[in-house]
């Protein structure tokens, strides 16, 4: 799948979105490695706090249906220009897709390529918790 075709689907997924509060959608588009694709969209609710992001939605359920393995994620936001993953879906994605690429889209479909590891160059994961583990007594 070409990356213009992930774009438009996460277009698509965008008006999925439920958010009265905000009125900012986001749609997202998640491309497993053997080519099935994961849609999200935001969902608000009075506490803002709660609200879940388009991305990890798309990642929870491709964890849902035993996928594990990905090639990309576009996402597709109503504002002006590209509007990249908040901090919690960086490390999310980083946590649970790896290193993948993400294809940011404006309202006109234009798209931006960067990857995970541009977004969160320097993401807190499983490793720093194996050197923990492997040394306890490390301040």
């Amino acid at each position: 799948m070409n990356y213009a075709t992930l774009a438009a689907i996460a277009q698509e997924a965008r008006a999925h979105s439920y958010s009265p509060y905000s009125g900012f959608q986001v749609g997202a588009a998640l491309l497993s490695s053997d080519g099935r694709v994961f849609t999200g969209c935001n969902v608000e609710i009075s506490t803002l706090a709660l609200t879940v992001c388009a991305e990890r939605v798309a990642v929870f359920k491709a964890y849902s249906e035993g996928v594990r393995s990905f090639r990309a994620i576009a996402v597709a936001a109503s504002g002006p220009g590209y509007t990249p993953p908040c901090g919690a879906c960086r490390q999310v994605l980083m946590d649970l897709a790896g290193t993948i690429d993400v294809i940011l889209v404006d309202s006109s479909g234009r798209i931006e390529i960067l990857t995970t590891a541009e977004l969160l160059p320097h993401p807190f994961g499983p490793e720093n918790l194996r050197r923990l583990h492997d040394h306890p007594d490390t301040p």
